[in-house]
């Protein structure tokens, strides 16, 4: 690669998303032509002070990447080389490099440290008491990788982003290693716009969607909680979601966290008004065929006492007569 070919990608191809590209390419320009996956984070750690393994996932996931498709870079193993170096001169390297600043000031300047945002653990407002509480749920894992916290440091990220409309909910909150969510940000192939005002659809006929509100023991923001009508036995609950959907499988993951909640609170409420209650059949009849009568997704919360039945032996098993009980 000739320098006159690398100059005109840093001024009239070069396309930049973030800071990132003109920092590698001014590293590998200032060593030689070669740095590691490690040298590279190290210099855009220099711009915002954060974690190398962080940049290092950029560096190979993001720009090297981009930069190997256009060919300003070659990789092996963990070294960047960049191509055509040595048949650049000093001057010319001096001219690369005040092109990969002017392009940093550029951005820098127009975006200011907005820039930084989405590596900034002071830009969420989230309580340390809530923060604890998703990190509990989650049991201290990572609800995509499934890591530890003591293999890397935990997150407490939106679900729908906040710039995508998002709730400052519980509900919306989950709990991701730093790495995945650097991979996950606030933006991905999915169209987030006017995703709040799914939650809001509702039907006029639809009795869940009209529920009195004499008979709502608890709520939180997408779900409340209320004594059957009906009931299988004393203090049988339903969870039910406000959004109007039809089956379990319509649900989304903000919805199955507030069902959760509610579980739990509906367990705590039944058991303080009972204490003859020593367990729960927690049940959902998702379509017709599987009993399903109100096509409004709801849960079933159903306290068990000694002897309700005479043999309790499979529980929901006995949904299909003569297949409760087995042999092991």
């Amino acid at each position: 690669m000739s320098y006159r070919t690398l100059r005109t990608f840093l001024v009239e191809k070069m396309k930049m998303s973030h800071i990132y590209q003109p920092v590698m390419i001014k590293c590998l320009l200032r060593n030689k032509g070669v740095a590691t996956d490690t040298d590279i984070a190290k210099e855009i750690s220099m711009q915002d002070p954060s974690q190398i393994e962080y940049y290092q996932n950029i560096t190979n996931n993001m720009v090297g990447r981009v930069l190997r498709n256009h060919s300003i870079v070659d990789k092996e193993k963990k070294e960047y080389r960049l191509s055509g170096f040595e048949q650049l001169s000093e001057s010319e390297i001096t001219d690369l490099i005040n092109i990969c600043n002017e392009k940093l000031e550029a951005y820098i300047g127009k975006r200011g440290s907005t820039i930084w945002q989405h590596r900034s653990k002071s830009r969420s407002a989230i309580p340390g008491s809530i923060k604890y509480e998703v990190l509990k749920r989650a049991h201290f894992r990572c609800e995509l990788c499934g890591c530890m916290d003591s293999e890397r440091a935990l997150e407490v990220d939106h679900i729908v982003p906040k710039n995508h409309g998002g709730a400052d909910s519980i509900n919306n909150y989950q709990a991701l290693c730093f790495s995945c969510n650097a991979m996950k940000r606030d933006h991905d192939d999915v169209d987030f716009r006017g995703i709040g005002k799914t939650y809001d659809h509702r039907m006029q006929d639809c009795i869940f969607c009209n529920v009195d509100s004499k008979r709502i023991v608890h709520e939180n923001n997408l779900a409340y909680l209320m004594f059957d009508q009906f009931p299988v036995t004393h203090h049988h609950m339903l969870i039910i979601p406000k959004r109007h959907f039809a089956e379990y499988f319509d649900i989304f993951q903000p919805e199955l966290n507030a069902i959760q909640d509610l579980l739990m609170k509906g367990k705590e409420i039944a058991s303080g008004k009972d204490n003859s209650i020593k367990g729960f059949n927690i049940g959902i009849n998702s379509g017709k065929v599987a009993g399903q009568t109100v096509f409004h997704c709801h849960t079933h919360l159903i306290p068990r006492r000694e002897n309700d039945v005479e043999n309790p032996a499979g529980g929901v098993r006995h949904l299909i007569p003569g297949k409760g009980y087995y042999k092991h």
